[in-house]
């Protein structure tokens, strides 16, 4: 899936990932290929995205995310 990780200063993250686990407000979840669509906020933690085996980890105030159609768009603090 695609996933674009941005900031108010500059795009943090754009790529294609195997999954993205985010700090949600309600509780942290994992998004993997073919999720149904949400939007959700953020609250304050780490975004990890895993991406062939790797692990990159994205530090974040708060933001919201939108799931469509295998693409993620985080609009992160």
């Amino acid at each position: 899936m695609q996933v674009e990780i941005i900031s108010p200063e500059k795009d943090v993250f754009k790529g294609e990932a195997e999954l993205i686990h985010l700090p949600g407000s309600d509780g942290s979840f994992a998004i993997l290929n073919n999720h149904a669509a949400i939007v959700s906020t953020l609250k304050e933690g780490e975004i990890k995205v895993v991406t062939d085996g790797n692990d990159q980890f994205f530090p974040v105030k708060g933001g919201v995310v939108e799931v469509n159609n295998n693409k993620v768009i985080v609009l992160a603090e």
